[in-house]
Order: C-alpha cells, then structure tokens, then sequence
C-alpha cells in the first residue's frame, strides 16, 4: 500500500463538504481536510484571476487514486480541477494502516 495526499481547491464551502463527503461514503478517501478559505492567483484563459478557494487535504492510497481522480472529476464544479497527487513517503505506521484499512469495505 502505498499513501498519497491529494489536494484540491474548491470554489465554496459547501462544495468542498459535498465533495469530501461523496469521497468518505464512497472509500475513496480515509480522510478529508477542509482547510480555512485561501485566495488564487492565476491566469485563466488569458486573462489573471483572483479567486477565494476552500483546499482539501485528501489522504487515499495509489491503488484508490484512479477512482478518486475520477470521483473528484465528476464532482468538481470546474472546468479543468487542480489534482495534485503527492506520495507519503512518511508517517505514523498505525496511521497508515488505518488509511488503507478505511479504503477497504466492511465484509
């Protein structure tokens, strides 16, 4: 099993709890953090952007990711999503196991 914390940015509040909600109910997703609102800068289009967004911390695993990709895409109000995979290389071995155990449905 191998970690990997996903991070996404949200338009709104209640978009990022609709999304990590769906991502938790679907075990795609061990854990979601909605962290406080943010403000984007980036050029969209051609012309420079200033967004409030609302980023999520999403812990999952590589063999979940294809899934959650696709999850978070389909969810995602917007046209090109940020998805940004990154590998823990690190961490709380029980905190792992619990990751990945939370991934697995209940038999």
């Amino acid at each position: 099993m191998s970690a990997l914390l996903v991070l996404t940015n949200l338009p709104d509040h209640a978009a990022a709890e609709r999304l990590a909600d769906a991502l938790i109910e679907q075990r795609l997703a061990a854990c979601v953090n909605i962290l406080a609102p943010c403000r984007s800068v980036y050029r969209w289009q051609g012309a420079v952007q200033h967004e409030e967004e609302h980023p999520l911390l999403i812990k999952t695993t590589l063999e979940a990711y294809p899934a959650l990709e696709a999850a978070i895409r389909a969810g995602h109000p917007y046209e090109l999503p940020e998805i940004i995979a990154v590998p823990i290389e690190r961490g709380l071995p029980a905190y792992l196991d619990w990751v990945a155990s939370e991934l697995t449905p209940p038999t």
